[in-house]
């Protein structure tokens, strides 16, 4: 018999604030105690950018998973799984399928070769100047999308655990998680950041396994019944099958496979995800960092299938939909619906540690982007001394964390896991050819990469601007007006092939040729890893 609790009353959730900002306050204030202590290592560019290459493969791994399973993870897929069903889930079948790519085409060919950033990689065989820059305009656009996601989702989240829903209330909440990113960062460093992953990374897939043991409970440990229930209450066996919110049209399943390609491309491309690699001291920790995150990423995954399903049935799909913070309220109500006010602060808390603890590593390494590339190897032309080149990412931290609170409030009230999906179709589309070209190809030389990632980023970055996303629909971000000529919501189906033709074009039309000595030379390093140690550490 399946006793399944009384429904979720979301009015009773402002009766919980002082527990919720009680247990964000502890957070808090453990974390930054981490950071602080964290901080006192930080004495050399290495340190602030990689950590002094000090964590283990598993602890590096751990810090992955971290700053993989972002509010997108856990409140949007949650919530889409909730809404849509079965296609819902097709965005954790995308992260997680994606990381092999990450695991047998880059992970350990990127360490061998880099040093702190993307850059460092495409530089060594290619001319740096215009190679620096294009790489580190790409990492800032790809940073800037992802952090709008996590902002967004800060809003949505805060917003309903303190009943917020006027728009001025929720802006101010997003300046704080802003405020208190940039503490992170300045003070902590890649160090203090990593800390905070891997505590992040612990509680949110202990917290996920608490609830989801819990939902199984419910319904007897089987999955059938949970199915059953989920379907039942919505009043629709549609949510347990394809289609419901991809397939009804030839446009939406073009729009399904443009996702999946952003998916499971964009992992190997993303500039937060590929700067971890540098925090390990070696190839081999590099590569078993990626395997510990594959572990603990595809356990996480799994989790979100019954956590989604679960909230549909136990939650409704209405009450979600009409809730403070919409569709990514869907795993903070189910928690208040299992354990009520405790367990909404712990997953709440969870949950804002998680925002916190990803844009504080995609702010660090959009400064290290410009500091390093820019503004080290360009403006000052490697001849910035170190105490310099961080003092230059510091400032930098603080312009970048105007900007996410700016766009986050923007972008405010959107699915986060929708938002994420367009940071990894820039990310696909910018990044990834000219990864791919450069470890493998040859022949590829500097116009190539050029035309690659500035093609790449302009065409996702237009076509987003010109999809629904922007306006023309119910959810868009401008709303009343409408100028989406491009029917698509996700752009990665047209930008990603057309960035590995730019840069194949831009390498086929170009007379002058790199030096082959480098090519080789790269070609062996990234191979075997000789040379790579020394490299680095001077």
């Amino acid at each position: 018999m399946i006793t399944i609790p009384a429904a979720v009353d979301v009015a009773a959730l402002k009766d919980t604030t002082l527990l919720n900002m009680g247990i964000f306050a502890l957070f808090v204030a453990v974390t930054m105690v981490i950071v602080l202590r964290a901080s006192r290592n930080n004495k050399t560019a290495a340190d602030y950018y990689a950590a002094g290459r000090s964590f283990t493969g598993s602890q590096n791994g751990t810090a992955i998973a971290g700053d993989y399973l972002s509010a997108a993870s856990f409140l949007g897929i949650t919530g889409a799984i909730a809404i849509n069903g079965y296609d819902g889930f097709m965005y954790s079948i995308g992260f997680l399928v994606a990381w092999l790519v990450a695991l047998l085409l880059v992970a350990e060919l990127l360490r061998n070769t880099g040093k702190y950033t993307m850059a460092d990689v495409l530089s060594f065989r290619l001319r740096q100047r215009p190679v620096r820059i294009a790489a580190a305009i790409s990492t800032l656009a790809v940073c800037f999308f992802y952090l709008l996601a996590q902002m967004a989702g800060a809003g949505s989240l805060i917003s309903l655990l303190l009943g917020i829903s006027d728009w001025g209330g929720q802006a101010l909440v997003i300046i704080v998680v802003g405020a208190l990113m940039i503490m992170y960062v300045l003070i902590g460093g890649m160090k203090g950041t990593t800390w905070v992953q891997i505590i992040k990374a612990c509680l949110l897939i202990a917290g996920a396994a608490v609830m989801t043991l819990w939902v199984l409970a419910i319904y007897g440990f089987n999955l059938s019944s949970l199915l059953g229930g989920a379907a039942e209450a919505a009043n629709n066996p549609a949510v347990l099958n394809p289609g419901l919110q991809y397939g009804k049209t030839e446009t939406s399943k073009l729009d399904f496979m443009s996702l999946a390609l952003a998916l499971v491309l964009g992992t190997a491309a993303l500039p937060h995800v590929l700067m971890r690699f540098y925090t390990v001291p070696t190839a081999k920790e590099a590569r078993k960092s990626v395997v510990w995150s594959i572990w603990l990423i595809g356990l996480f995954y799994i989790f979100t299938l019954v956590l989604g399903y679960g909230a549909a049935a136990l939650v409704g799909a209405d009450t979600i939909k009409g809730a403070p913070g919409g569709v990514n309220s869907a795993a903070p109500l189910l928690a208040f619906h299992l354990g009520g006010p405790l367990l909404l602060g712990f997953i709440s808390a969870v949950a804002f540690a998680t925002i916190l603890a990803v844009v504080a590593g995609l702010t660090i390494t959009a400064a290290a982007s410009f500091a390093h590339d820019i503004y080290a190897n360009v403006i000052a032309k490697g001849k910035a001394d170190a105490d310099t080149e961080v003092k230059v990412a510091r400032r930098t931290v603080i312009v970048i964390g105007i900007l996410a609170i700016l766009g986050g409030i923007f972008a405010n009230g959107q699915n986060v896991a929708f938002l994420v999906a367009l940071a990894f179709a820039v990310a696909a589309s910018a990044n990834l050819p000219t990864i791919i070209y450069s470890l493998f190809w040859r022949r590829f030389t500097t116009q190539g990469a050029v035309w690659s990632m500035y093609g790449g980023l302009a065409s996702a970055i237009i076509l987003i601007a010109l999809s629904p996303v922007v306006s023309g629909g119910a959810t868009s971000m401008i709303k009343g007006a409408n100028f989406a000529v491009f029917p698509l919501s996700n752009p990665g189906i047209v930008s990603i092939p057309l960035a590995f033709l730019l840069g194949w074009l831009g390498t086929v039309v170009d007379k002058r040729r790199e030096d082959r000595s480098k090519q080789a030379e790269m070609e062996v390093r990234s191979l075997t890893g000789v040379g790579a140690e020394r490299a680095v550490e001077h």
